[in-house]
């Protein structure tokens, strides 16, 4: 090897060894003093053995690295030792002490390593759930491109017939079957990019008017008892598509587990910790057994909830992702007869004029209500 890349080498050795090496020379000037002033040797004999104990809670040597140093201090320091008690200068029980600090570096050693291998297991069970959501995002996004072709097709297919042979009820529960295939689709895929950066883009928007319009634009198409309930006017921290969403799909929930004619319900309250967005319906209530995995991917209740409705249990899920990429949480409260579901999100701002003129409590939601019913053969 040429002389010229030498020093290179010896400085990136320094640099690696640093620590090892200063401990060396610390050591190294306290044995000195043990063999030169043995009157003294108490104080430099006990900092060679916890600068050691220190130097390894930092660098976690392998094992026969460890045992050599370990057998070389411990050699070294009975050596200083038993000189002066050979001279007199000290009894010979102070030659414990050398087992008892090794122990105490042993002791050093056990956490070390412990720590180390509970390091290791946190970092492969976290590289093994990164490549197991990156596998499962391209599997979702593959089988969702790979099952658009198919389905645009067969949709053309079939809608060629209806056109040449009229509707026909097998027609149209075909064209209606690749209908909620293309909506199951499209969850997939935004529940796929629920945990990547950039889910949410989040901008400052009026959350009033945001509920006012979704409960005029649902009261317009479903045959429901509409009422928008109590509303805090702020500013609301949030992404307004990805929110539209959410609240969405807590209103066609409502609406597919509720009769025509029954209450479906829009509010908002104030929290400590921000907003709570709520839609209560007179529904058949979700079983409590249910309750706890409700939010889950492809949870269903029960025949009383899910049965007619046909659902897959994917828009709930929606709604939990969306609602905890808004550092929030999402919560239901249900018995026969109704369900009341809350999207609690933080970095709420009351307006200025209303934080002034608020009561202390919101009034309840149904002191001020706006109703509206739409027609049942809508």
């Amino acid at each position: 090897m040429p002389a010229t890349a030498r020093p290179p080498e010896r400085r990136a050795f320094v640099r690696r060894y640093r620590a090892e090496l200063g401990w060396v020379a610390f050591a190294l000037a306290n044995y000195a003093v043990m063999i030169a002033v043995p009157e003294f040797e108490t104080i430099p004999f006990h900092f060679v053995w916890i600068s050691l104990t220190l130097l390894y809670g930092f660098r976690v040597w392998q094992g026969p690295a460890t045992l050599a140093v370990l057998v070389f201090v411990m050699t070294a320091t009975t050596v200083a030792i038993g000189l002066d008690a050979f001279h007199g200068i000290d009894p010979w029980t102070e030659l414990f002490e050398v087992p008892l600090m090794a122990a105490m570096f042993l002791a050093m050693v056990w956490h070390a390593r412990r720590r180390v291998e509970a390091q290791r297991a946190a970092e492969d069970h976290a590289e093994r759930r990164r490549s197991l959501l990156a596998r499962q995002e391209r599997f979702v996004q593959d089988a969702s491109h790979e099952l658009r072709t198919p389905m645009t097709i067969a949709r053309g297919h079939l809608e060629l017939l209806r056109t040449q042979l009229g509707p026909t009820a097998e027609l149209e529960v075909a064209l209606d079957e690749l209908s909620r295939i293309d909506v199951i689709t499209d969850r997939l895929l935004l529940l796929a990019h629920a945990e990547q950066p950039g889910f949410v883009r989040r901008v400052a928007l009026e959350l009033e008017p945001l509920l006012e319009d979704m409960f005029m634009r649902w009261s317009e198409v479903a045959p429901r008892t509409w009422r928008l309930g109590a509303l805090a006017p702020g500013q609301l921290l949030a992404d307004p598509e990805r929110l539209r969403v959410a609240i969405d799909s807590l209103l066609e929930n409502a609406v597919k587990y509720s009769a025509p004619g029954a209450v479906i319900e829009l509010s908002a309250r104030r929290e400590d910790a921000g907003i709570a967005i709520e839609v209560r319906d007179e529904g058949p209530g979700v079983p409590p057994t249910a309750l706890s995995r409700i939010f889950d991917r492809f949870a269903r209740a029960d025949a009383a909830r899910t049965g007619s409705a046909g659902g897959v249990g994917l828009g709930l899920a929606i709604v939990d992702a969306i609602i905890k990429a808004h550092d929030g949480r999402c919560s239901v409260v249900s018995m026969p007869g109704e369900t009341t579901f809350s999207l609690h999100l933080p970095h709420f701002t009351l307006d200025a004029a209303s934080a002034a003129a608020a009561p202390a409590t919101m009034p309840a939601a149904d002191e001020w209500p706006i109703e509206s019913v739409a027609p049942v053969s809508g």
